[in-house]
């Protein structure tokens, strides 16, 4: 399951994208835009910009500005910095694979198969869905004016 997090980050990073690639946003800006408690996106901002997502420049104009292009910058890639692994167990994960404690047979476990399956189907999704994507979407789905 998604967390609240991840879902913070999510919007704030849209916002930023929407945003002009010169124009740093302060904190206290994408909170309110994004609807995401202050000191909370100051954490994520803070592992999104570790992890090269986004940068912060500093001064009275300052603020956060994202690190590469939107359309290079996928939803896969921020859950996976918020949340870490897409997979449901240990089992089925490609980044931080670890045998179940309770297994019994890795090869024949059903169970593992199926989530296995799902961790594809939800990579293969949130891999090539790009922030430009979703800035696409949104647009889309505006009624006109």
């Amino acid at each position: 399951m998604l967390s609240q997090k991840a879902r913070y980050a999510l919007r704030a990073m849209l916002h930023l994208a929407a945003k002009p690639k010169d124009e740093p946003q302060q904190t206290a800006d994408i909170a309110d835009a994004a609807g995401v408690p202050r000191k909370f996106l100051e954490q994520i901002l803070l592992d999104l910009k570790r992890r090269g997502l986004v940068y912060s420049v500093r001064g009275r104009n300052g603020g956060y500005q994202l690190g590469r292009d939107p359309k290079d910058i996928e939803f896969a890639e921020i859950i996976r910095i918020i949340d870490g692994p897409l997979a449901l167990s240990p089992c089925a994960s490609r980044t931080a694979y670890r045998r179940c404690d309770d297994c019994t047979d890795e090869a024949t476990c059903a169970i593992r198969k199926a989530l296995i399956d799902v961790r594809n189907a939800t990579a293969k999704i949130l891999e090539r869905h790009s922030l430009s994507d979703a800035l696409a979407d949104r647009r889309k789905m505006k009624p006109a004016a």
